[in-house]
């Protein structure tokens, strides 16, 4: 099935690439979409990266702790729900 899919898939991949290449070198006497780029452009991009990358690691840093104190307190509540085997008796 797998296997399959990516026979598929490849061949389309491929075609697309070499429909859209033509107009990608093309454009705008290629200069690409943004126009001209000189050293006060390619500096604020710079900054731009230096910007997100930290604000990126620390947001996803704060979902997935938020994501974890969820998990945990939903395994407390089914934990306290069950009550502890040690008192239940039994084998």
């Amino acid at each position: 099935m797998r296997k399959r899919l990516l026979a598929t898939l490849v061949p389309y991949a491929l075609l697309a690439a070499l429909v859209i290449a033509p107009a990608a070198l093309a454009t705008n006497d290629g200069r690409g979409f943004y126009g001209a780029t000189n050293d006060k452009v390619v500096t604020n991009f710079g900054f731009a990266l230096i910007i997100f990358f930290p604000l990126f690691i620390f947001l996803m840093s704060m979902l997935q702790r938020h994501l974890e104190k969820r998990k945990e307190a939903r395994k407390a509540a089914h934990h306290s729900q069950l009550g502890d085997a040690h008192w239940r008796g039994g084998w």
